[in-house]
């Protein structure tokens, strides 16, 4: 498989969990998430989605620098694993917060999603450097999205 396959796929696998987090995101925005009390740094609904769509994009990005070092390593095929993982979690994060209105539940969750993401680098940075830093905006924003999602909680 050539390299553009390659990367193209590991950025559609990653838009893909969005895409599947969404489905149970978009329909409590104007209910349920509209009518829970917010802290005073939360962003407005429609910032998430660009930086979302971004975030995502960029680990993508990452993981085509890291399999194409070879599937055939087992450090790649664990380090991918780890990131497939991670990506789960991801979605599930939504499923919890958005679908079952549980913002303590998610909050559980997204502490089990922000050790996945740094696991996710550390393995990455042992392959590429590049895809471990590329990385690093997406753990960012789930240490901000943990601070709003303990907020949610507390306010709620």
């Amino acid at each position: 498989m050539n390299n553009t396959l390659k990367l193209i796929i590991a950025i559609a696998v990653s838009e893909l969990a969005g895409i599947i987090g969404s489905v149970f995101t978009t329909p409590s925005i104007a209910g349920w998430y509209a009518g829970i009390v917010k802290p005073a740094l939360n962003p407005p609904s429609w910032v998430f989605g660009p930086v979302w769509t971004t975030l995502f994009v960029l680990m993508g990005i990452a993981a085509f620098l890291v399999w194409k070092k070879g599937l055939d390593r087992k450090d790649v095929k664990i380090a991918l694993g780890i990131f497939l993982g991670q990506l789960v979690l991801n979605t599930l994060w939504s499923i919890i917060f958005f679908g079952l209105h549980s913002p303590g539940g998610a909050l559980i969750e997204i502490v089990f999603l922000w050790l996945g993401i740094l696991a996710t680098i550390i393995a990455f940075a042992k392959i590429s450097k590049p895809a471990a830093w590329l990385l690093v905006p997406y753990i960012l924003w789930v240490s901000f999205a943990m601070y709003l999602n303990y907020t949610i909680w507390m306010l709620n």
